[in-house]
């Protein structure tokens, strides 16, 4: 069955991901993104320009679902727990995401698609603002270092696995400790962001 654009563009992405995220954009080929795909690296040329454009496309692409999936729209800010907790989970299955990231702060370019990702933040730490206002959040503090520390909370054991294994001594690939370290993750962002009307009289 002949292969469409389509197809050898999804391949080659799906080569990129996996490539990117061991190895950096400096550090990966196009010839070995061409190879992992597949398809002749001439392809890779004519469908994303160069090797630095598939990086921005892929890591857009990434960014973009996982926003569809942790924060649609609808979704309560005013659970940070809840927020947390999605955030693990998609981190989780998808821990190339945190590589990505790694590797965009490492390789000294301005930040992919920055302006529609500013913008995307805005609107979270626009909710979290409101939150703060609702009451639902606690206040007195500024809404974007709270929204920064939520991600940092779920996303950082798979941005560094090997020192949570070495604090736990647990492997990330073991069921239990990652439904553990799920548990531990909601109730902190929950704990850390309790609106004082909901904490217990003493």
């Amino acid at each position: 069955m002949k292969r469409t654009v389509d197809d050898t563009r999804r391949l080659l992405r799906e080569a990129a991901m996996v490539e990117f995220a061991a190895h950096g954009s400096d550090g990966t080929t196009v010839t070995r993104i061409a190879a992992r795909a597949g398809v002749n690296k001439e392809r890779l040329y004519a469908y994303f320009g160069d090797k630095d454009a598939l990086f921005d496309e892929v890591l857009t692409e990434a960014l973009e679902e996982l926003s569809r999936v942790v924060t649609p729209d609808g979704v309560d800010f005013g659970d940070m727990g809840e927020v947390a907790g999605r955030t693990f989970d998609y981190y989780g299955d998808h821990p190339e995401l945190a590589r990505l990231l790694l590797w965009e702060g490492l390789r000294g370019a301005p930040p992919v698609n920055a302006t529609a990702r500013v913008e995307h933040y805005s609107r979270k730490v626009a909710a979290t603002g409101q939150a703060q206002r609702d009451g639902s959040v606690a206040g007195g503090i500024d809404a974007g270092h709270l929204m920064f520390m939520i991600i940092g909370l779920a996303a950082w054991w798979f941005s560094v696995p090997q020192l949570a294994t070495m604090l736990t001594g647990a492997e990330a690939d073991d069921p239990d400790e990652r439904a553990r370290r799920r548990a531990f993750v909601v109730e902190a962002a929950r704990r850390l962001t309790r609106s004082p009307a909901d904490v217990p009289a003493s």
